[in-house]
């Protein structure tokens, strides 16, 4: 398991046996003939082989994990990034090379195949792929987990770019037959909504007016070179057996018939709703207790049939919050321990918060999540109630302590008093966990010093760090196997599961045969991604010249904004001594705007706008090419990092907590571009400053310019070349046909993330980026030093660490995996079968 580069393999007898079986599913699987058969459905037919490896596994795992009483996390995201799954999943089960050369016999091309696979629309950004590479790393590191979210039938949506706007389209993703999930008709729970609340006695009684049906889908997550094979269940909204009116069609009334049918299933449409109106608010907030109700249930269901008892539930589960999105999961928890189980009050609040842990994503108290108390009692009444109990019990525990403090008591209550009463869903979730972590050193820091800080004064042993990490089997052995095979010859192939073992390249940084080879790696990287978008854009691109990339979530505090200015300053400087010595610049974009946050899709047409002046002035003699990819997604993502020169991590100091996409590209040997925030800093740390580029303010002087009152007109007055692009931009050069487009983009808006205060110091070292780059063997060289010291942002050091400082989970040893029979030898004995129920 997990050997794909044996020679065993690709004996001739296991390419027939794959071969054949390929054909088998294929044949009676998809009731297709090999000669008619399309690229999907051998893909479909492949998929199906390997998932059978991993279903083996699977189960060995269940077993292995039942039968030690393991104590399992479940991890309740909102998204899951995961990217496309069969090249992923073959690497995994070590027959990578064998598919291949299978398929080749039976005259496919591989590459073809895996090209078929689209992306699943169940995430955004950072969050998601986070959480996708989290599952990765917990199967192959055995640790017992499953993941929970929700199977988003249209994803967030498919971005187009019409006229340099972002223009949402359905992501229609599930319409591709695609093999690999499992439906679990039988997993099915009753979520409600809304209705009223009585007391019998000491007994709450909640008779909800809406019912609708939570259905389980599941994922399996193969672990690299283990056994280990973990899941993520994916919950579908169904209107039930009483929501379609047949009495309304058999009138002819087709539309009232489905109306009901088409409201409840609406919760797991589509990823995010626009939630600038009331009605989009109000879904968004009935998502999040479907995903959390769904999950708590069947979490609740697997205990009872292992343990008996949810008296020891705290011993077993540990159920962690991938952000505040999944936050109601505490009072549901709370719901069923005292409603439907009977426990006292007292009881269900100590099981459930030794049960919960949250990881805090954001230090902007903007963007930390909450609930108008209105919304809450109308949707969820019972859950407004356990809220407010909650609350009660932990004010007067803050009271005791801290008796002469009520504005302490203000500050920290879960709800908000201040205009609009609102649920403070963060406060919830530090309240009732065990541990809070942030996710890189300087939020963490930040985290207790701010938002947090009059809980930390209350629970001063709550908060931690968990610096976060990427996979390497993704962003290496997938994204760039050119590199994976450099690695392979320089620091062996242990790599995979344990990144520590790329310090050992650091030996080698003046090797010229290995310099040589990472430049001849990284130029077939960007003239691949060059062919890719001649074809799908028409620009042709130079891959000689710096690729500098921005892919991310389009967001105002990510400074895309602040980018685009340097983008002109530089287009001025060339076109005012165009025989100077320039190093020509290709500036790569991607990412989505929410639907509804209208500045954030002004910066993606001024991106297209800026693009489509410069990408057409003949004087520039191509020294600068600028590029929005369209709708962003883990594939593209897979093409565009490995053939990056330069990362872009720009944003405002104090504002991203950690980011994953910095670790990505230093992993594919980019160098950074970056302020001292979120994991900017610890990468700063690893690589040497001489390797990396710091410009900007820190978060002191932020916090500084903010205290005095900042006004971007100090630095727009006193800096010509800042003052010559926002003239540009304001005056319609870019956008001559509608001249002031972009009136509102950064002063009128305040400059609220300071992109006019860094402006200098990041041209400046956008200076030095383009006289360090014409030295390519010191370039080559800090790459190198890049690549060899980011073996601490793995998502295994990750997931050990959650494990071992949050979770108290131990990993699954490979004897408890191997004690377990294995399906298909249980299958061999009949009289054996009775004991897999």
């Amino acid at each position: 398991m997990g050997n794909y580069l044996s020679e065993s393999y690709l004996s001739p007898e296991n390419i027939q046996n794959v071969k054949n079986a390929i054909l088998y599913k294929l044949v009676f699987a998809l009731g297709v003939e090999p000669r008619e058969a399309s690229n999907r459905n051998w893909l479909n037919a492949a998929l199906r082989v390997v998932r059978d490896l991993s279903t083996e596994s699977w189960l060995q795992s269940r077993r292995g994990q039942a039968a030690n009483m393991s104590r399992r996390v479940y991890y309740l995201s909102m998204e899951f990034l995961m990217g496309r799954t069969f090249s992923n999943a073959m690497i995994s089960e070590g027959v990578y090379e064998v598919i291949r050369a299978a398929l080749d016999e039976l005259g496919h091309k591989l590459e073809d195949i895996i090209d078929e696979e689209g992306d699943p629309g169940l995430g955004n950004g950072g969050l998601g792929r986070l959480a996708a590479c989290y599952l990765d790393s917990l199967a192959t590191m055995k640790i017992p987990a499953i993941g929970y979210g929700i199977q988003y039938e249209y994803g967030m949506f498919r971005q187009e770019i019409r006229n340099g706007e972002q223009v949402e389209y359905p992501d229609y993703w599930m319409d591709k037959e695609f093999a690999w999930p499992y439906i679990r008709s039988s997993k099915r729970f009753p979520i409600r909504f809304g209705g009223r609340t009585w007391q019998e006695g000491k007994k709450t009684h909640w008779q909800a007016e809406e019912e609708i049906i939570a259905q389980a889908h599941d994922q399996l997550i193969p672990g690299f070179g283990t056994s280990s094979t973990n899941s993520l269940r994916l919950w579908s909204a169904h209107a039930g057996d009483k929501v379609f009116g047949l009495a309304d069609f058999n009138r002819g009334d087709y539309f009232s018939a489905m109306v009901q049918q088409n409201s409840s299933e609406n919760v797991s449409r589509v990823l995010y709703p626009d939630d600038s109106t009331y009605n989009g608010r109000e879904l968004r907030l009935r998502q999040e207790y479907f995903l959390c109700s769904a999950s708590v249930q069947d979490i609740i269901r697997r205990h009872e049939l292992e343990s008996g008892s949810c008296l020891n539930l705290a011993e077993k589960v540990a159920i962690h919050l991938n952000d505040t999105h999944p936050t109601l999961a505490i009072p549901e928890l709370m719901r069923i321990l005292i409603d439907e189980k009977g426990y006292s009050w007292e009881q269900s609040w100590n099981i459930t918060r030794k049960t919960f842990f949250y990881t805090n994503h954001t230090l902007m108290a903007e963007a930390l999540e909450t609930w108008p108390v209105e919304m809450v009692a109308r949707i969820l009444p019972r859950h407004l109630q356990i809220i407010f109990e909650i609350n009660e019990w932990f004010l007067k525990k803050v009271s005791e302590k801290f008796p002469e403090d009520n504005d302490l008591i203000r500050r920290v209550s879960i709800i908000d008093e201040n205009g609009d009463r609102r649920i403070r869903m963060a406060w919830l979730a530090v309240i009732a966990s065990g541990k809070v972590n942030g996710v890189a050193k300087i939020h963490s820091d930040l985290m207790v010093e701010s938002i947090f800080a009059d809980f930390a004064k209350i629970f001063p042993d709550r908060f931690t760090n968990v610096t976060n990490g990427v996979t390497p089997r993704r962003w290496i052995q997938i994204a760039n196997p050119g590199l994976a095979s450099i690695l392979d010859k320089y620091v062996g192939k242990d790599w995979r599961t344990d990144l520590s073992q790329l310090d050992k390249l650091n030996q080698f940084v003046d090797d010229e045969d290995l310099q040589e080879q990472i430049s001849a790696v990284k130029i077939e990287n960007k003239r691949k991604l060059a062919r890719y978008i001649e074809s799908t854009q028409g620009i042709k691109l130079n891959p000689e010249a710096i690729f500098d990339v921005q892919i991310k979530r389009i967001h105002q505090y990510k400074r895309q904004q602040l980018n685009v200015l340097h983008i002109v300053a530089l287009y001025n400087r060339i076109l005012k001594n165009p025989s100077a010595n320039w190093q020509p610049r290709v500036f790569i974009f991607a990412g989505k705007a929410a639907s509804a946050y209208y500045a954030a899709k002004k910066v993606i047409r001024l991106i297209n706008d800026v693009a489509a002046v410069i990408n057409n002035d003949s004087r520039i003699n191509d020294l600068i090419k600028v590029v929005f990819i369209p709708n962003y997604s883990v594939t593209l993502a897979q093409m565009i990092i490995p053939a990056a020169d330069i990362s872009e991590q720009i944003s405002l100091a104090g504002t991203e907590a950690s980011g994953t996409s910095n670790m990505k590209f230093a992993l594919n040997g980019a160098l950074t571009i970056g302020t001292l925030d979120g994991a900017n800093v610890e990468i700063l740390d690893c690589v040497g400053q001489e390797n990396i580029f710091i410009f900007g303010n820190t978060v002191e002087q932020v916090e500084e310019l903010r205290k005095n009152g900042y006004s971007p007109y100090t630095f727009y007055e006193t800096d010509t070349e800042l003052n010559e692009a926002i003239l540009q931009i304001l005056n319609g050069k870019f956008s001559p046909e509608e001249p002031y487009r972009y009136q509102d983009i950064i002063l009128d808006s305040g400059d609220y993330y300071q992109a006019c205060a860094d402006f200098r110091s990041y041209i400046d070292t956008q200076d030095k980026v383009a006289q360090y780059f014409g030295d390519k063997t010191a370039w080559t060289r800090s790459a190198i030093i890049n690549i060899a010291n980011m073996g601490y942002f793995s998502s295994d050091r990750s997931v050990l660490d959650y494990a071992k400082n949050i979770w108290n989970i131990e990993p699954t040893s490979d004897k408890q995996l191997s004690e377990q029979p294995k399906i298909l030898d249980i299958i061999k004995d009949s009289n054996k079968v009775i004991n897999l129920k």
